[in-house]
């Protein structure tokens, strides 16, 4: 009689410069709320940690009109524009109730000046016994350079960094979060990891455009929007491995396009330390919670004891 094999135990806990997670998974900004929203039916306890909707220091409307519609192959446009009550209305209201679900938080904060990032960052100080880390979300219009995005400029990207971190001055770890478009994205990683930043959200979403061929018009309101979701994994995971190859050691979690276990592991291998499930959340509320436990049964499957030995194991050819 041929005995069944018992799964391997797997430990799922990474670490993330001075941060362990007890997975890898992370609920990406912006896809589960700026506070219990989605915690209310996906148990927050069970994932690694929760990046909250990026939110600014002041209130922002964020775009008008259409801002969201299916792309090709599975993928979403959104040109939302940061909605958000302000940095202070969130960590009153929305932080406690996201904590309150066990959710191990970081927050993330936008600008439209390195001041604005500061007085944002200073404000997160103040509720830095609620959170993890800090989220950095430097794709967003920089005023300050005739609205180019602070992502698309080396010295943008570390005058921002730098300001939230000599603001924070230890207090939390620090995660800049880059776009994907951008002609020398190792540059950019470079300057922000220079500037003081413990690690990298490798990507932000891709540019595109959805058209309606009967209106003869673009389908969101102002035009072209954020891609995300299956389109922009091979993106994403090019990203990781060129980051992880220039940066060897570099905490990065790898976001673009995961909606399954095995997706994870890829990124993991690619030379993530974490991954960041955004889209999937839509269709799929508990996407976060399924990943997880596919990755788990992935590593049980093929031997693998840790997650953590995945990060970056993947051969050249």
């Amino acid at each position: 009689m041929t005995r069944r094999r018992r799964p391997v135990p797997v430990d799922l806990a990474v670490v993330l410069g001075p941060l362990r997670l007890p997975n890898p998974v992370v609920a990406a900004s912006g896809t589960f709320g700026r506070g219990d929203e989605v915690a209310a039916t996906c148990d927050p306890t069970g994932l690694g940690a929760v990046v909250a909707k990026s939110v600014a220091v002041d209130p922002w409307p964020g775009n008008p009109g259409l801002r969201l519609t299916e792309a090709p192959g599975g993928g979403m446009l959104n040109a939302i524009g940061l909605p958000g009550p302000g940095i202070d209305p969130w960590i009153a209201h929305d932080l406690p109730a996201l904590v309150a679900r066990g959710a191990r938080v970081f927050a993330s904060i936008w600008g439209r000046s390195v001041d604005d990032f500061a007085r944002a960052t200073a404000r997160v100080r103040g509720a830095a016994s609620s959170l993890v880390a800090v989220e950095v979300n430097v794709s967003c219009p920089n005023l300050e350079d005739r609205s180019q995005m602070f992502a698309h400029s080396p010295s943008a990207t570390g005058a921002v960094t730098r300001a939230v971190v000599d603001e924070l001055d230890a207090a939390l770890p620090v995660f800049v979060k880059l776009s994907p478009n951008v002609a020398d994205l190792c540059g950019i990683a470079g300057a922000a990891l220079s500037a003081g930043a413990t690690g990298l959200t490798l990507v932000n979403t891709m540019l595109g455009l959805v058209v309606d061929a009967e209106r003869r018009s673009p389908v969101l309101e102002v035009g072209g929007g954020g891609l995300s979701g299956p389109p922009l994994r091979p993106i994403a995971l090019r990203a990781v491995w060129d980051v992880a190859r220039a940066f060897p050691g570099t905490p990065i979690i790898g976001t673009g396009g995961i909606s399954r276990g095995v997706d994870a592991v890829e990124m993991l291998l690619a030379g993530a330390s974490a991954v960041g499930v955004g889209t999937a959340t839509f269709a799929d509320p508990r996407a976060t919670l399924r990943v997880v436990h596919e990755l788990e049964r992935w590593c049980a499957r093929h031997g693998v004891r840790s997650v953590a030995e995945l990060t970056a194991s993947m051969e050249a050819r």
